[in-house]
């Protein structure tokens, strides 16, 4: 895993306590894109599943996950991929 990786990472563990976070970087199928970077490292999928995001629609669930990277995002992290989840939705969804 990366330092970007790391730090997506690290801070939406700090800032939601997920029961359930995937992070994957997907820099490799972008390249040569606008925006891409040549060090990668600059477009993510992130899966992440909290008590947090109850009773917030996709858009709030994406704002607040924005705000909790936005050093990250102002050093260049180009494009995040986001699946939001409250524990209730990824339970009906894995069934």
């Amino acid at each position: 895993m990366g330092k970007v990786a790391m730090a997506i990472d690290s801070k939406l563990r700090q800032r939601f306590a997920p029961l359930r976070l995937a992070v994957e970087d997907d820099s490799a199928r972008h390249a040569g894109h606008a925006g891409a970077s040549e060090a990668g490292e600059s477009h993510f999928n992130v899966e992440i599943v909290s008590a947090v995001f109850e009773g917030q629609n996709r858009v709030a669930r994406q704002r607040l996950v924005y705000a909790t990277l936005k050093d990250e995002l102002d050093a260049g992290l180009h494009a995040l991929a986001l699946v939001t989840l409250t524990p209730a939705e990824d339970a009906a969804k894995r069934s």
